[in-house]
Protein backbone atom coordinates (compact mmCIF):
# COMPACT_ATOMS: atom_id res chain seq x y z
CA UNK A 1 0.00 0.00 0.00
CA UNK A 2 1.04 3.61 -0.56
CA UNK A 3 2.79 5.11 2.45
CA UNK A 4 1.39 8.17 4.24
CA UNK A 5 3.99 8.42 7.02
CA UNK A 6 7.52 7.03 7.00
CA UNK A 7 9.90 7.25 9.95
CA UNK A 8 13.49 6.10 9.52
CA UNK A 9 16.10 5.71 12.26
CA UNK A 10 14.53 8.48 14.32
CA UNK A 11 16.52 9.63 17.33
CA UNK A 12 15.25 12.36 19.64
CA UNK A 13 16.94 13.79 22.72
CA UNK A 14 15.40 16.00 25.35
CA UNK A 15 18.22 17.55 27.29
CA UNK A 16 20.65 14.73 28.04
CA UNK A 17 18.00 12.03 27.80
CA UNK A 18 17.45 9.97 24.65
CA UNK A 19 13.68 9.67 24.18
CA UNK A 20 13.53 7.80 20.86
CA UNK A 21 16.23 5.27 19.96
CA UNK A 22 16.51 4.91 16.18
CA UNK A 23 12.82 4.21 15.63
CA UNK A 24 11.69 3.08 12.17
CA UNK A 25 8.07 2.53 11.06
CA UNK A 26 5.60 3.33 8.29
CA UNK A 27 1.88 4.06 8.19
CA UNK A 28 -0.05 3.14 5.01
CA UNK A 29 -2.53 5.59 3.52
CA UNK A 30 -6.11 5.12 4.68
CA UNK A 31 -4.99 3.16 7.73
CA UNK A 32 -6.09 3.54 11.34
CA UNK A 33 -2.78 3.05 13.13
CA UNK A 34 -2.88 2.69 16.90
CA UNK A 35 0.08 3.94 18.92
CA UNK A 36 0.38 2.29 22.31
CA UNK A 37 2.81 2.27 25.16
CA UNK A 38 3.07 3.23 28.82
CA UNK A 39 3.39 6.83 29.93
CA UNK A 40 6.86 8.16 29.16
CA UNK A 41 7.46 5.63 26.37
CA UNK A 42 7.82 8.32 23.68
CA UNK A 43 4.37 8.26 22.05
CA UNK A 44 3.79 12.02 22.17
CA UNK A 45 7.38 12.71 21.09
CA UNK A 46 6.88 10.50 18.02
CA UNK A 47 3.60 12.26 17.19
CA UNK A 48 5.24 15.67 17.54
CA UNK A 49 8.02 14.56 15.20
CA UNK A 50 5.45 13.43 12.62
CA UNK A 51 3.60 16.72 12.83
CA UNK A 52 6.91 18.56 12.51
CA UNK A 53 7.05 20.43 15.82
CA UNK A 54 9.69 18.26 17.50
CA UNK A 55 13.43 18.94 17.15
CA UNK A 56 15.05 15.65 16.14
CA UNK A 57 18.65 14.52 16.67
CA UNK A 58 18.91 12.31 13.60
CA UNK A 59 16.84 10.24 11.19
CA UNK A 60 14.05 11.30 8.87
CA UNK A 61 10.27 11.72 9.05
CA UNK A 62 8.34 11.96 5.79
CA UNK A 63 4.62 12.71 5.58
CA UNK A 64 2.71 12.49 2.28
CA UNK A 65 6.05 12.57 0.46
CA UNK A 66 7.24 15.76 2.19
CA UNK A 67 9.59 16.29 5.15
CA UNK A 68 7.54 16.55 8.34
CA UNK A 69 6.65 20.15 9.15
CA UNK A 70 6.95 21.39 5.56
CA UNK A 71 4.73 24.39 4.72
CA UNK A 72 3.05 22.26 2.04
CA UNK A 73 1.68 19.99 4.79
CA UNK A 74 0.03 22.64 6.94
CA UNK A 75 -3.50 22.08 5.70
CA UNK A 76 -2.97 18.40 4.87
CA UNK A 77 -2.14 17.30 8.43
CA UNK A 78 -4.42 17.70 11.45
CA UNK A 79 -3.19 17.37 15.04
CA UNK A 80 -5.07 17.06 18.30
CA UNK A 81 -2.81 17.37 21.32
CA UNK A 82 -3.44 15.89 24.76
CA UNK A 83 -3.82 19.39 26.20
CA UNK A 84 -6.79 21.30 24.74
CA UNK A 85 -5.74 23.67 21.95
CA UNK A 86 -8.80 25.93 21.91
CA UNK A 87 -9.53 29.38 23.32
CA UNK A 88 -11.49 29.26 26.62
CA UNK A 89 -13.07 32.70 26.17
CA UNK A 90 -14.68 31.74 22.84
CA UNK A 91 -17.60 29.41 22.19
CA UNK A 92 -17.20 26.04 20.51
CA UNK A 93 -18.61 27.53 17.31
CA UNK A 94 -16.36 30.59 17.44
CA UNK A 95 -13.28 28.42 18.00
CA UNK A 96 -14.09 26.09 15.15
CA UNK A 97 -14.96 28.90 12.75
CA UNK A 98 -11.72 30.65 13.64
CA UNK A 99 -9.70 27.55 12.78
CA UNK A 100 -11.75 27.10 9.62
CA UNK A 101 -10.91 30.65 8.58
CA UNK A 102 -7.19 29.89 8.84
CA UNK A 103 -7.69 27.44 5.98
CA UNK A 104 -9.90 29.78 3.98
CA UNK A 105 -13.01 27.80 4.90
CA UNK A 106 -16.41 29.11 5.92
CA UNK A 107 -19.05 28.49 8.57
CA UNK A 108 -20.38 25.35 6.88
CA UNK A 109 -17.07 23.51 7.33
CA UNK A 110 -16.93 24.52 10.99
CA UNK A 111 -20.51 23.47 11.67
CA UNK A 112 -19.91 20.10 9.96
CA UNK A 113 -16.87 19.46 12.19
CA UNK A 114 -18.86 20.34 15.32
CA UNK A 115 -21.62 17.95 14.30
CA UNK A 116 -19.10 15.21 13.53
CA UNK A 117 -17.83 15.20 17.12
CA UNK A 118 -21.30 15.39 18.66
CA UNK A 119 -21.11 18.93 20.03
CA UNK A 120 -24.04 20.46 18.17
CA UNK A 121 -25.99 21.07 21.39
CA UNK A 122 -22.98 22.80 22.99
CA UNK A 123 -21.93 24.88 19.98
CA UNK A 124 -22.88 28.17 21.62
CA UNK A 125 -21.22 27.33 24.96
CA UNK A 126 -18.04 29.02 26.09
CA UNK A 127 -15.18 26.52 26.02
CA UNK A 128 -14.34 27.47 29.62
CA UNK A 129 -17.68 25.97 30.72
CA UNK A 130 -17.27 22.61 28.97
CA UNK A 131 -16.65 19.30 30.70
CA UNK A 132 -13.33 17.54 30.14
CA UNK A 133 -14.81 15.22 27.54
CA UNK A 134 -16.50 18.09 25.70
CA UNK A 135 -13.27 20.07 25.75
CA UNK A 136 -11.43 17.19 24.07
CA UNK A 137 -14.12 16.98 21.39
CA UNK A 138 -13.93 20.74 20.77
CA UNK A 139 -10.20 20.34 20.09
CA UNK A 140 -10.95 17.41 17.80
CA UNK A 141 -13.47 19.50 15.84
CA UNK A 142 -10.78 22.10 15.21
CA UNK A 143 -8.36 19.39 14.04
CA UNK A 144 -10.99 17.96 11.68
CA UNK A 145 -12.25 21.19 10.20
CA UNK A 146 -9.94 21.29 7.16
CA UNK A 147 -10.54 17.60 6.36
CA UNK A 148 -6.83 16.73 6.57
CA UNK A 149 -5.35 13.77 4.70
CA UNK A 150 -3.41 12.74 7.82
CA UNK A 151 -4.92 13.07 11.29
CA UNK A 152 -2.68 12.68 14.36
CA UNK A 153 -4.69 12.27 17.57
CA UNK A 154 -3.08 12.10 21.00
CA UNK A 155 -5.50 10.18 23.24
CA UNK A 156 -8.67 11.67 21.71
CA UNK A 157 -11.14 9.54 23.68
CA UNK A 158 -9.85 10.22 27.20
CA UNK A 159 -12.74 11.34 29.41
CA UNK A 160 -15.44 10.29 26.94
CA UNK A 161 -18.32 8.09 28.04
CA UNK A 162 -18.73 4.71 26.29
CA UNK A 163 -21.45 5.94 23.91
CA UNK A 164 -19.39 8.91 22.74
CA UNK A 165 -16.27 6.77 22.44
CA UNK A 166 -18.20 4.43 20.17
CA UNK A 167 -19.45 7.35 18.07
CA UNK A 168 -15.95 8.82 17.76
CA UNK A 169 -14.49 5.50 16.67
CA UNK A 170 -17.20 5.14 14.06
CA UNK A 171 -16.22 8.59 12.83
CA UNK A 172 -12.56 7.54 12.68
CA UNK A 173 -13.48 4.43 10.68
CA UNK A 174 -15.57 6.53 8.29
CA UNK A 175 -12.66 8.93 7.77
CA UNK A 176 -10.29 6.04 7.02
CA UNK A 177 -12.79 4.52 4.59
CA UNK A 178 -12.70 7.82 2.69
CA UNK A 179 -8.89 7.83 2.50
CA UNK A 180 -7.82 9.70 5.64
CA UNK A 181 -4.82 8.25 7.47
CA UNK A 182 -5.15 8.27 11.26
CA UNK A 183 -2.47 7.81 13.92
CA UNK A 184 -4.19 7.47 17.29
CA UNK A 185 -2.50 7.05 20.65
CA UNK A 186 -4.38 5.31 23.43
CA UNK A 187 -3.96 3.49 26.72
CA UNK A 188 -7.19 1.51 26.26
CA UNK A 189 -6.76 -2.03 24.97
CA UNK A 190 -10.25 -2.39 23.52
CA UNK A 191 -9.47 0.63 21.34
CA UNK A 192 -6.31 -1.07 20.11
CA UNK A 193 -8.50 -3.87 18.72
CA UNK A 194 -10.37 -1.30 16.60
CA UNK A 195 -7.22 -0.33 14.68
CA UNK A 196 -5.96 -1.75 11.40
CA UNK A 197 -2.39 -1.89 12.70
CA UNK A 198 -0.60 -1.20 15.95
CA UNK A 199 2.70 0.34 16.96
CA UNK A 200 3.82 -0.58 20.47
CA UNK A 201 6.71 1.41 21.89
CA UNK A 202 8.50 1.00 25.18
CA UNK A 203 11.26 3.29 26.46
CA UNK A 204 11.55 4.90 23.03
CA UNK A 205 11.98 1.62 21.15
CA UNK A 206 9.59 -0.15 18.80
CA UNK A 207 8.36 -3.42 20.31
CA UNK A 208 5.70 -4.38 17.75
CA UNK A 209 4.43 -3.20 14.37
CA UNK A 210 1.62 -5.52 13.27
CA UNK A 211 -2.11 -6.04 13.02
CA UNK A 212 -4.00 -6.70 16.28
CA UNK A 213 -4.27 -10.36 15.25
CA UNK A 214 -0.54 -10.48 14.54
CA UNK A 215 0.29 -8.96 17.93
CA UNK A 216 -1.89 -11.58 19.65
CA UNK A 217 -0.21 -14.36 17.69
CA UNK A 218 3.25 -13.07 18.57
CA UNK A 219 2.26 -12.94 22.23
CA UNK A 220 0.76 -16.44 22.11
CA UNK A 221 -2.64 -15.35 23.44
CA UNK A 222 -6.05 -14.16 22.29
CA UNK A 223 -5.96 -11.36 24.88
CA UNK A 224 -4.40 -8.20 23.47
CA UNK A 225 -3.50 -6.78 26.87
CA UNK A 226 -1.68 -9.98 27.80
CA UNK A 227 0.02 -10.09 24.38
CA UNK A 228 1.48 -6.63 24.95
CA UNK A 229 2.78 -7.63 28.38
CA UNK A 230 4.38 -10.76 26.91
CA UNK A 231 6.06 -8.80 24.10
CA UNK A 232 7.35 -6.19 26.55
CA UNK A 233 8.81 -8.87 28.83
CA UNK A 234 10.42 -10.61 25.85
CA UNK A 235 11.94 -7.33 24.71
CA UNK A 236 13.24 -6.55 28.20
CA UNK A 237 14.81 -10.01 28.52
CA UNK A 238 16.50 -9.64 25.13
CA UNK A 239 17.83 -6.21 26.10
CA UNK A 240 19.15 -7.55 29.40
CA UNK A 241 20.86 -10.50 27.72
CA UNK A 242 22.30 -8.20 25.08
CA UNK A 243 23.69 -5.88 27.75
CA UNK A 244 25.19 -8.77 29.66
CA UNK A 245 26.85 -10.35 26.63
Amino acid sequence: METAIEVRDLVVHRGNQKVLHGLTCRVPRGCVMGLLGPSGSGKTTLMRAIVGVQIITSGTVTVLGEPAGSPALRRRVGYQTQAPSVYPDLTVRENTRYFASLYGLGAAAADAAIAAVGLGDAASQLVSTLSGGQLSRASLACALVARPEVLVLDEPTVGQDPVLREELWQRFRDLAANGTTLLISSHVMDEADRCDRLLLIRDGRLIADDTPAGVKAAGGTSDLDQAFLTLIRTHEMAATEGGTA
